[in-house]
């Protein structure tokens, strides 16, 4: 009984403290983006608070007309932001192939110091996002406090990202991280009519909009993040000493790993919908 009234407290006292450290660190985030505005005079970084604002009044307006379901809201947001970004991204991409060329697009100088139209914004909006969505997260209890990969993978995004813009450097890079978001639509536009019961197996649309979801699964989130680490690896001389290259290049490593998962994931819920509903 001993035993077991010890395991029941540890298990009590682990999701506890799992919120409590990620909460920590969200709020370590905001001060310091607090302090890099008031002190150093960084009023270029207001579009992350904005963003913030934005997707929260986006959870309000879901809540107010749709459900009041916390994981049908949190899945809209994130559809969202993926539609959003993905939009952005593909702009800003497409302005610097047309402007400089593939080859002058994606020199190490120019992914490492160099500034595409409208980058630094577009990578404001999604770090505004990561951090309103670590908050949701935490609030709502939306996650797995036994392994709670999401809260992870946005507390790394979030110190990448905010790096990034606090001293200007790999801004490029991360702009090309952000491309997967075009895959990230199907993964959410499934969840969320799914949970609204509009989603119908066998039908055509299913088919076609699970042929995309493969299409960017292997072009927009695979490749893209395969070669952003093949660059990193390739170009490694050409950083300077410093924090950038180990974090970026343990970053993409964390970034390939859970792609694999996710394939798998996603291969076992295409067989249930597809062939099992064959």
């Amino acid at each position: 009984m001993g035993r077991q009234r010890k395991q029941a407290l540890e298990n009590k006292g682990w999701p506890a403290a799992v919120a409590l450290f990620f909460k920590a660190t969200l709020l370590l985030w905001f001060l310091s983006l607090i302090m890099a505005m008031k002190i150093e005079g960084r009023t270029n970084l207001w579009p992350i608070l904005a963003r913030c604002i934005f997707y929260q009044t986006a959870n309000y307006a879901v809540k107010l007309w749709l459900s009041k379901d916390p994981l049908f809201i949190n899945t809209a947001v994130s559809l969202l932001h993926s539609t959003i970004t993905s939009a952005s991204v593909m702009l800003v991409l497409l302005h610097e192939w047309i402007d400089k060329g593939a080859r002058k697009m994606f020199d190490h100088e120019e992914l490492f110091n160099g500034l595409w139209l409208g980058a630094f914004k577009a990578l404001c909006f999604s770090c505004g996002y990561f951090a309103y969505d670590q908050w949701d997260m935490l609030n709502n209890h939306l996650y797995n406090p036994q392994a709670p990969s999401l809260l992870v993978h946005h507390a790394l995004l979030l110190v990448c990202f905010s790096l990034a813009l606090y001293r200007f450097v790999t801004i490029n890079y991360l702009i090309l991280t952000l491309v997967c978001e075009l895959h990230s639509i199907f993964l959410h536009l499934r969840r969320v009519l799914r949970m609204a019961g509009l989603r119908r197996e066998r039908s055509l649309r299913t088919r076609i909009e699970w042929g995309i979801h493969w299409f960017t699964f292997f072009t927009a989130r695979l490749f893209t993040h395969w070669f952003i680490t093949y660059k990193l690896i390739k170009d490694a001389s050409k950083f300077p000493r410093g924090i950038e290259l180990p974090l970026a290049v343990s970053g993409m490593v964390g970034m390939n790993v859970l792609n694999i998962f996710l394939g798998f994931d996603i291969f076992k819920a295409c067989k249930k919908e597809l062939i099992g509903a064959s």
